[in-house]
């Protein structure tokens, strides 16, 4: 499936061109069949192992994956393991920033509004280092989710910002996803077919995902600027 083109005008399409690819995207994955999925997440496991290697452990969240995302889990236990704290994201308030509540394997869990899996545990801090799962993705480091909000909004309201990485298969590459001011640049996008760092993912203007090659070592510190 290639990227996707935007049909009309940038601001009256957007809405309804974000929808179809949710749609579009959404359905490519499932369709997936399990040696497919388990190919390629084998393949962004990889990649993201050696991006997080880089880094001293610290905390980090990630999503529990729903309608066939790559599940961090795996990685992310061996990250504990090695010394990192975990942790995911909550709806806690509609239409307000999520908190975080501390993961690990043996963690109580209980589902939040829309049945979904989250830690039965007591808030902790943001991470330093945030997973963020992409239902589509453009090469400006641009992503399309679910469609709350909810990243846009939690990224927006912390100091200092995580690390955000964007995590997703290669169906889900798009053209542009018509981003709107209060979307956020992602700081790195990681697929099967590798990891990329996004140029002024801080806002500058014209910014664009370039490829890390094994032994790039330009995976960043938590920011302080942001």
């Amino acid at each position: 499936m290639g990227p996707a083109e935007p049909s009309g005008n940038h601001a009256s399409d957007s809405a309804s061109f974000r929808e179809r690819l949710r749609r579009e995207r959404i359905g490519a994955r499932l369709a997936m069949t399990a040696e497919e999925h388990a190919r390629a997440s084998a393949r962004i496991e990889a990649s993201l192992k050696s991006v997080l290697a880089t880094r001293r452990p610290q905390a980090i969240g990630f999503c529990w994956p729903v309608r066939r995302e790559f599940d961090a889990r795996p990685l992310v236990t061996e990250l504990i393991d090695g010394g990192w704290r975990a942790c995911q994201p909550v709806v806690a308030t509609p239409a307000a920033p999520m908190q975080f509540r501390g993961w690990t394997p043996a963690a109580p869990m209980t589902a939040d509004r829309h049945g979904i899996p989250i830690p039965d545990t007591a808030s902790c801090a943001a991470p330093d280092v945030l997973l963020l799962p992409l239902v589509a993705f453009d090469g400006a480091g641009y992503r399309i989710g679910y469609g709350g909000g909810y990243f846009d909004r939690t990224l927006a309201a912390l100091q200092p910002r995580p690390l955000t990485i964007g995590i997703g298969f290669e169906l889900g590459r798009i053209a542009t996803a018509l981003p709107q001011a209060h979307d956020i640049r992602l700081d790195m996008v990681v697929t099967e077919a590798g990891a990329w760092t996004c140029a002024g993912a801080v806002g500058l203007a014209g910014a664009a995902c370039v490829t890390l090659d094994a032994h790039h070592s330009d995976h960043r510190e938590p920011r302080r600027d942001t």
